[in-house]
């Protein structure tokens, strides 16, 4: 058993949550430090100091301040926030976020889904045109359709189980062809696939084309990495239906910016929806804002806002500042070559 543990909260505050953390870690030392949102932000030195494990959304911009960090739970599944600091070199290990946001981005993926199959674009603006047509395409619904995931991780895993609730048809393509349990994610009770076993088809990177065609709906459920920064560009996209809709809860930066414009204005696909952009916030010039065939919604499919998402984010600290007194496999720690961008 290690010595008390010194842990730095940068999260709003929760009684609950600090005192599930002092259940499973007695005797640790908890500190609360503002909610920094803003990588140019800096933090009290005074704070910082023999600091073992940092929890926060953003590491502060003095973050050479830590002169003991050990280990740093971040918020967001997402990591590319992080993998510019000296955390190898350092020995600092990382976990993140994964399973928290899980249940509401898989809704909003579902919500997309629906709102593409009803034609709601079309719907709301003959509301407001007073127009009264229930035309055929209107009376649409998702039973049966093909849906696709590139990438198996909790987002996906939790869609495709809605998904299949509501008979829909799950391919998936992984970076070997393969879908493996995840024992060491952290889950919410009920949901998702930790087994692996929901997806009808599974295909390799050398089988894109066939995974592409197909489809219905394409998600895009990898997360940003130098290795997947502009994986999806001109050649992708055209394997695509003229009728498909692609559907980004990721990182906007997956798709190629330019090649994803120029796929809206020449209707290779029908339309997209995105919860990720290119620039936070958009600019007002952005061609996106124009697009008629885009849904777009500001980043808040799995919001920090939520009122789970504390609950759930001081559960993951609290289980692994269990493990890691125990020195057992954390949850969600991400590898070596995650955090070398690969």
């Amino acid at each position: 058993m290690e010595k008390n543990l010194t842990i730095l909260i940068s999260i709003a505050e929760d009684a609950a949550g600090i005192a599930q953390i002092r259940q499973r870690c007695p005797g640790c030392e908890i500190r609360m430090a503002p909610w920094i949102t803003d990588p140019k932000t800096e933090m009290d030195p005074q704070l910082m100091k023999g600091v073992d494990v940092l929890a926060c959304e953003v590491p502060p911009a003095n973050f050479e301040e830590f002169d003991s960090l050990r280990w740093m739970q971040i918020t967001s599944a997402g990591y590319s926030h992080v993998l510019h600091l000296p955390l190898i070199e350092r020995g600092i290990r990382v976990t993140n976020g994964l399973g928290n946001f899980d249940g509401p981005i898989a809704e909003w993926n579902i919500f997309m889904m629906l709102f593409w199959e009803r034609h709601m674009i079309d719907q709301m603006a003959n509301q407001k045109n007073h127009v009264w047509d229930p035309a055929e395409r209107f009376q649409r619904d998702l039973y049966g359709a093909n849906i696709g995931f590139y990438g198996y991780g909790g987002i996906a895993r939790e869609t495709a189980r809605l998904a299949k609730a509501m008979h829909l048809n799950v391919s998936v393509l992984t970076r070997d062809g393969a879908i493996r349990k995840r024992p060491l994610t952290y889950c919410v009770e009920g949901t998702g696939d930790p087994e692996g076993v929901l997806p009808d088809q599974v295909f390799q990177p050398s089988e894109i084309e066939e995974f592409m065609s197909g489809l219905d709906y394409f998600l895009v459920t990898i997360p940003l990495t130098d290795s997947t920064r502009g994986l999806i560009g001109e050649k992708e996209l055209k394997m695509l239906r003229p009728s498909a809709v692609l559907i980004n809860p990721a990182r906007a930066q997956i798709i190629d910016e330019e090649v994803f414009i120029r796929c809206l204005k020449e209707k290779w696909i029908r339309g997209a929806s995105l919860d990720v952009h290119y620039a936070y916030p958009l600019p007002p010039e952005h061609p996106l804002w124009d697009m008629p065939n885009l849904v777009m919604t500001p980043h808040i499919s799995g919001s920090a806002l939520s009122p789970h998402f504390l609950k759930r984010v001081y559960d993951i600290m609290a289980q692994n500042c269990e493990r890691y007194l125990k020195s057992e496999p954390m949850l969600n720690e991400l590898t070596e070559s995650q955090l070398q961008g690969k």
